[in-house]
């Protein structure tokens, strides 16, 4: 049993609007990059698979997917205490996520029309499914008479610069590893009716194709710029992202364990298979792979968050700053340590094996 905190009871903005969770390194955030280099990305050496994807994009399968039927009109009381709030949790982080793609996604459209159009026509149309995503979550949010001010959310929160090559490695990963997240969420309900609480998450099957094409395109993209994949800097680039996005789902997933295990998911299981299978899909756009068969690939990606709930206990803490900083050094420092090892395990040559994952 993964021993998770107590989800906090959500912070009010004002009536019915809920406070946007505390920025921290876990929490979805917001993105800006250097718009002119990215109008200035030659994508002819794939131009033709991006092509495609932006006729699927364009097909927009799920414009009917996203009707709150009769199913969602009734009263949620009835889901109180930890699960209905670790459950407006969930749906705040989804949102946010999803909004800030949307964000990203509008701005870029904006930006590489006049240039760069057949980015701009994708970036639009992925846009569109963003914001479908973040307005489904944020009225599912107002079924317990709670909702985001998105545009207090725009307004409010800190925006990250990443250059380009970073904005692709992240954003790709960030969609793989979400469609992931949703159809193993969807397959366990299907089987175990009992835990489906809630009408959403009927909706994740179609939902998580949406990712899939976003990341499909990512993925394009990232294959018609040999320097993202076709030389030594980006295979540690690869390798790096690729570790940080799952010590941060290990660390999200076991924090919010209640949630999962409310719905019948055991939580470690259930990250150890969204990585796996994140990892064996990103073969297919990256030179490398971690290896998450190695022995000790889990097992640290765990202390990693042990550690991390040690600095969430000092952060609760009355002590002063000064003395908070230095009961912090240990927990840091065993984090990246742990990081460095994962890093340093030999990785698997993703170019080797792509006729066998394709």
């Amino acid at each position: 049993m993964v021993k998770s905190l107590e989800t906090p009871e959500p912070q009010i903005l004002k009536p019915g609007i809920k406070a946007p969770v505390q920025e921290t390194l876990l929490t979805p955030r917001f993105y800006t990059t250097d718009f002119d280099a990215m109008e200035k990305l030659d994508i002819s050496a794939n131009e033709a698979e991006l092509l495609a994807i932006v006729e699927e994009l364009r097909a927009d399968y799920n414009r009917h997917h996203f009707v709150r039927d009769d199913e969602f009109k009734q009263c949620w009381d009835h889901i109180d205490g930890e699960t209905r709030r670790s459950f407006i949790d969930f749906l705040e982080r989804s949102c946010t996520s999803e909004f800030s793609g949307f964000l990203l996604f509008k701005e870029l459209s904006r930006r590489l029309k006049e240039k760069n159009p057949i980015l701009a026509e994708a970036f639009q149309l992925m846009a569109r499914d963003e914001a479908r995503h973040a307005g489904f979550l944020n009225k599912s949010m107002a079924d317990f008479n709670l909702s985001l001010d998105l545009s207090y959310l725009t307004k409010s929160r800190t925006y990250t610069f990443f250059p380009p090559e970073w904005i692709i490695y992240t954003v790709y990963l960030s969609e793989k590893i979400g469609y992931w997240r949703y159809i193993l969420m969807y397959r366990h309900l299907q089987k175990n009716p009992q835990y489906q609480f809630y009408p959403l998450f009927r909706k994740f099957e179609s939902w998580c194709q949406d990712e899939n094409r976003h990341g499909d395109f990512f993925k394009a993209l990232l294959r018609s710029q040999p320097k993202l994949w076709k030389n030594w800097k980006a295979r540690l680039w690869v390798r790096f992202f690729l570790l940080t996005v799952f010590v941060t789902h290990t660390i999200t997933v076991f924090e919010r364990a209640s949630f999962y295990e409310s719905i019948g998911i055991h939580p470690r299981h259930y990250n150890n298979r969204v990585i796996q299978e994140t990892n064996n899909t990103a073969a297919r756009a990256f030179p490398i792979i971690l290896d998450t068969n190695h022995p000790a690939f889990f097992w640290r990606l765990e202390q990693c968050y042990q550690n991390n709930q040690k600095l969430a206990e000092i952060n609760k803490s009355d002590r002063s700053n000064f003395v908070k900083f230095w009961l912090k050094v240990p927990a840091i420092t065993a984090i990246i340590w742990h990081m460095l090892r994962i890093y340093l395990v030999k990785p698997i040559n993703a170019e080797l094996t792509r006729e066998t994952v394709l």
